[in-house]
């Protein structure tokens, strides 16, 4: 019995100590997930790049275009060995292929081939909506099925068609080769006056587009590819095209909360990854002509605080007039980063842009953990699609 009890002190003082030892720990080891082995692991210059989706032609700066025609005219169609150059010292986070930089099916899995190799290990992205706006379906020499517009999907009242619809381009876009498809168009189209959204939207309804836009998500879903709902905080009850130039809506808050904000909430609970910005003033809302791009109250006090959204943000294309107009690239792209901002796409001149940003996060202008904020989310979208 002596032994017994001697043998069992042994044993609770054991494990006292042990016990002791792990509450004592201040240190505890936690593990860490793939993405965050991967931050630790980039170089602040590699992080950088990964905020910057960028046209082809942006990886050249000896390229000169002025209009969107120039670009059509130019005609890139392949990964110069110049655009090679650059981007060893300029990495990017993703491409996006346009009309004119897509022939037919051979050139198109060449070229995709040439940018998976690209410093970087960028995304393949594209505007492949259907109807209008359609790089594939609208280039003779691809056999794929074709859509009038969304607003004759949205006609039928039947989100079943949005589905089919973002079904069937998701299908052909992962089979060639892509991962992001700039689609759909969440914009509620109020506007009988409005030049550039139009019948890319599915309604004037929202209650009619909520349930289409969250079904051409799952479509895409479903077939691999990754959608992104535009352009926040609601395109469709403007007038002028911001590819050109200054466009505002005049809409407070509270009436957008009726009326744009359904679809992107409905996105937003359906869970998308990615939310495209307007370059759109909306004066009654932040106060200022500034474009929500660029807003902190649109992005950071509206779309994450109010609505809760935790994913991506992505610019409209910041080569487009409403930007350029107002802002140098460089001020464009340290300034909608500073808004929210996690992806710049398309600025007018990507090299000028980067070197800005570093020049931010070196001055302290731009914390690096803002930036890091940006790129776990990247990191996990691209974790997510196998790329990571």
């Amino acid at each position: 019995m002596k032994r017994n009890t001697l043998w069992m002190l042994a044993v609770i003082l054991f494990t006292g100590f042990v016990m002791t030892s792990c509450s004592n720990n201040d240190d505890p080891v936690v593990p860490t997930d793939d993405v965050e082995e991967q931050l630790k692991k980039m170089t602040l210059r590699e992080k950088v790049g990964q905020l910057f989706y960028v046209r082809l032609e942006s990886l050249d700066p000896s390229i000169e275009w002025t209009t969107y025609d120039d670009l059509a005219q130019l005609k890139i169609l392949e990964v110069t060995e110049n655009m090679k150059k650059i981007n060893k010292q300029y990495p990017v986070g993703g491409i996006i292929l346009y009309a004119w930089n897509i022939q037919d099916e051979t050139q198109l899995a060449q070229i995709i081939s040439q940018v998976r190799a690209l410093n970087g290990n960028p995304l393949l992205c594209i505007d492949e909506e259907g109807g209008r706006v359609s790089r594939i379906a609208n280039n003779p020499n691809f056999n794929v099925k074709k859509y009038e517009s969304m607003e004759s999907i949205g006609n039928t009242g039947d989100p079943q068609n949005a589905y089919e619809c973002g079904n069937t381009i998701g299908t052909y876009l992962k089979r060639y080769g892509f991962d992001i498809d700039f689609a759909p168009v969440a914009d509620v189209n109020t506007n009988p006056e409005n030049v550039i959204i139009g019948p890319r939207a599915f309604s004037s309804d929202p209650a009619v587009a909520a349930p289409m836009v969250t079904s051409y998500l799952q479509g895409l879903k479903d077939a691999g590819i990754t959608g992104c709902i535009k352009h926040f905080p609601g395109h469709g009850d403007t007038k002028a095209d911001t590819h050109f130039g200054y466009a505002q809506t005049l809409k407070t808050w509270d009436e957008m909360e009726k009326c744009e904000m359904v679809t992107f909430k409905a996105g937003i609970e359906w869970g998308c990854q990615l939310i495209m910005t307007a370059h759109i003033g909306a004066p009654k809302v932040t106060g200022s002509d500034i474009p929500s791009t660029m807003s902190p109250i649109i992005l950071q006090d509206k779309l994450r605080g109010e609505l809760g959204y935790q994913n991506i943000i992505i610019t409209d294309g910041m080569e487009m007039g409403a930007i350029t107009q107002q802002y140098t690239s460089a001020e464009a792209a340290v300034g909608s980063i500073q808004a929210g901002v996690d992806i710049v796409l398309g600025p007018r001149y990507f090299t000028e842009a980067f070197d800005a940003v570093m020049a931010a996060v070196k001055n302290g202008t731009i914390s690096e953990d803002r930036i890091n904020q940006s790129v776990r989310r990247i990191l996990k979208l691209k974790k997510k699609g196998g790329s990571l």
